[in-house]
């Protein structure tokens, strides 16, 4: 009684003075809106991963030990198939000198200044490969093409096996200040490689690397923002009309998600959170909330007016039977989104808190706002009593449930276990490149480049002698040769970057380039004289730092992989491991790259959203027996909240199998939404039992009457909204929407036809 009366109390207060709440609802959001002037849009792939992620501190060790490894990457296809022409050589020597130009640029590597060693006497000659192409004779480009498809530097990272595909690195150190530097540095790319193919039109550059990896996460962010909201949008007003059938109702709704969409995003700026292409996508999910709440009152109001009650009236018997179920289903949705909190990576823990702070948002300008606005809009719809009392579908859809409920409870019984035993052929699985669609112009460049040259997965390993100058040591030397050979005969592996390589070239080159002595010297000082020679003979820009550390105590192997997924990356790196621990008991080594990040992110974070998911299952369980003040009710509003995403799992299971990061917060998100329809069933069906004294399958009946049509507009906007991001090119935005979509719309049916069963068969008196 004290709820109803604190109910009528607010029901009045909207009602009677309306246009004051509306003024101070409008200033409330405005503060509130103001914040967003502080948002930050943040691309960088590192922001996926928490500070203390160990996969980020060994890579960032790495980093500050040698040179960076953010790259641009300008993979040119000629024509005619044939890198080793005079036109393909000359643009690429252009192509080099022009990329050096790039803002950020710290080192540029091609086949044309590849620092080619070799003797003339006693002196040690250190020059590029090829430095012009107007005098040079077929007998020389043959030449060149023997060094460079036979340099285990080059072939298969600069230069492909049969010399059809060649490639130029660029090294980018971005100074981390601004989250969108990264275009400047795109934009000078994108010049420099149209530059090139107006000037050499049989010649094709696709562009790929790192920094464009990054660049491709905004550009498919800014895209979905621009095509996807609109689309949204435009989907919400149509299905309002067609079932509210009413303008100003839909104007009211319109209203609200534009307030509560723009408080929470303000609210954003002002924690100081930033967006990213997975954050981004909050306006589109607070959308569909604040509509599934806004339905709920609408739909009652519009009910009874259409039974002939006067419009205040119907206003306040709205919000006095839904205010309660409102606020739970507000509160559970807010509590699911939150428990992403759980989650690894950062940009889901903050699409998380902003939802949830959107559900708090649309929760109090639903039962403030929305029913003052009713108060003063003319709202009117025809009076028809006739037509209301006429069986509709809903109705039809109850008598069936009620006759049927037994063969219902069996059926929906078997369908579950039977989708749910198909959770096992799930596993953890991820691809970064694959987080983009085959339209993306990125995703489209990698492709080629790893069916064409090398790869942009890698695993970099870090062997430190602990010992200055540790690394002329030909002990050493002789087991990260060895180390490098073996890594060569692993089918995965595509090219192997190792400092013994140039150590065998430098001693064939002082030894007056006789193939006999491509070996590692044997004596500590000669390898180290070697080295020094080479490294005064080498131009600014191309040192050694990518490849061994500044005190020389240690060095870098880099292994590019074949395109695999994040279970086949971790067995391969733990491969290498072992055969390290094995081999060089004594020296201390690290393994990072960023195919290892993203590898162990989607394992991590599966296991932190369990944790999670279930602490948020426990509070919501904890807040429906409380509200229902029945543990049996509350016990049973679980199973139709659970099942639904074990069925979607385990249709995803017999579909696809593979589950990365994105996949592995859709639980925590869907637990708070399908939990809503639940909850307005069984307040309404509750409702029956205690103030009409029904029996179960009237108050069944009555449930559907009275909710029924709200649960499949609501539902119907939700599915909606989350299968709008499943035009995302982002595969992350996709899989999520559509997961979450399917979770949503499975949830609705087992409220219309599993959970009416339940209560017939299990409540008591």
């Amino acid at each position: 009684m004290k709820d109803q009366n604190w109910t009528v109390k607010l029901s009045a207060l909207v009602t009677r003075y309306p246009w004051w709440v509306v003024v101070f609802s409008l200033l409330w959001v405005a503060g509130l809106s103001v914040g967003a002037k502080n948002l930050e849009f943040k691309s960088d792939y590192r922001v996926y991963f928490s500070k203390d992620n160990p996969q980020l501190l060994a890579f960032e060790a790495i980093q500050d030990t040698y040179s960076k490894s953010d790259n641009v990457l300008f993979v040119i296809e000629p024509a005619e198939g044939r890198v080793f022409a005079n036109n393909t050589l000359q643009a690429i020597i252009e192509l080099t000198d022009k990329a050096w130009q790039i803002p950020y640029s710290s080192r540029v590597d091609s086949i044309t200044n590849f620092q080619h060693t070799v003797s003339e006497g006693d002196d040690l000659i250190v020059t590029d490969l090829v430095s012009e192409t107007a005098s040079l004779t077929e007998q020389d480009l043959k030449r060149i093409e023997q060094i460079a498809i036979n340099e285990p530097l080059l072939v298969n990272r600069l230069i492909s096996k049969t010399g059809h595909v060649s490639g130029v690195n660029v090294t980018i150190q971005l100074p981390g200040k601004d989250g969108l530097e990264s275009l400047v540095v795109i934009d000078k790319v994108r010049e420099i490689a149209e530059e090139i193919e107006k000037k050499y039109p049989d010649i094709k550059i696709h562009l790929t690397g790192v920094v464009m990896m990054q660049n491709a996460f905004i550009e498919t962010s800014l895209n979905d923002n621009a095509t996807l909201i609109p689309v949204m949008y435009g989907l919400v007003i149509f299905v309002l009309l067609l079932c509210l059938r009413s303008v100003i109702a839909t104007s009211a709704i319109v209203l609200l998600i534009l307030l509560t969409t723009t408080a929470s995003m303000g609210a954003m700026g002002w924690l100081n959170l930033f967006l990213t292409p997975t954050s981004a996508t909050a306006p589109i999910i607070i959308l569909t909330l604040i509509v599934a709440d806004c339905v709920h009152l609408l739909v009652g109001v519009l009910h009874s007016m259409r039974l002939g009650k006067e419009k205040i009236a119907a206003i306040k018997e709205s919000l006095r039977i839904n205010f309660q179920p409102i606020c739970l289903t507000s509160i559970t949705t807010a509590i699911g989104f939150l428990s992403m909190n759980f989650s690894d990576a950062p940009p889901f823990r903050t699409l998380g808190n902003v939802v949830a702070i959107g559900a708090i948002v649309a929760l109090f300008l639903t039962v403030t706002l929305l029913p003052a606005l009713l108060s003063v809009l003319p709202l009117k719809v025809k009076v028809n009593l006739k037509k209301e009392q006429k069986p509709q579908l809903i109705g039809f859809l109850a008598k069936f449930v009620i006759r049927r409920y037994k063969g219902l409870l069996l059926i929906n019984t078997v369908i579950s276990i039977v989708f749910i035993s198909f959770l096992p052929l799930n596993q953890l699985n991820d691809e970064f490149v694959k987080y983009f669609d085959q339209t993306i112009p990125f995703r489209q460049a990698t492709d080629f480049l790893n069916e064409n040259l090398g790869g942009i997965y890698s695993i970099e390993y870090s062997i430190d002698t602990q010992e200055v100058g540790g690394v002329n040591d030909p002990h050493f030397l002789q087991k990260i040769d060895q180390f490098s050979f073996w890594l060569k005969q692993q089918s995965e592996v595509v090219h192997v970057n190792s400092i013994s390589d140039t150590y065998k070239r430098l001693n064939k080159s002082m030894h007056g380039d006789d193939s006999a002595w491509y070996k590692l010297p044997e004596q500590r000082d000669l390898a180290a004289q070697y080295l020094l020679m080479y490294e005064m003979s080498l131009p600014y820009g191309l040192d050694l730092n990518d490849q061994i550390n500044m005190d020389k105590s240690g060095v870098r192997v880099i292994i590019t992989i074949k395109s695999l997924s994040s279970n086949e990356v971790l067995a391969l790196e733990s491969r290498f491991s072992q055969w390290l621990e094995k081999e060089m008991p004594s020296i201390q080594f690290s393994s990072a790259s960023t195919s290892l990040m993203f590898a162990n992110i989607g394992k991590r974070n599966i296991i932190r959203m369990i944790e999670g998911t279930a602490m948020a299952l426990v509070l919501i369980s904890l807040i429906l027996v409380f509200a229902f003040k029945s543990i049996r009710l509350g016990l049973i509003s679980l199973i139709p909240n659970l099942v639904p995403a074990g069925i979607a799992f385990g249709i995803w299971g017999y579909v696809n199998g593979n589950i990365g990061l994105a996949l592995s917060v859709v639980t925590g998100i869907t637990l708070g939404i399908v939990v809503d329809d639940t909850v307005h069933f069984m307040s309404k069906y509750q409702r029956a039992r205690k103030e009409k004294g029904l029996d179960k399958k009237q108050a069944v009946e009555y449930a559907f009457s009275t909710v029924g049509t709200a649960l499949w507009i609501t539902s119907a906007v939700l599915v909606s909204g989350f299968m709008v991001l499943g035009f995302s090119h982002y595969t992350m935005n996709y899989e999520m929407g559509i997961m979450t979509a399917m979770t949503i719309a499975i949830a609705l049916f087992l409220d219309l036809l599993f959970l009416p069963p339940l209560l017939i068969s299990l409540d008591k008196k």
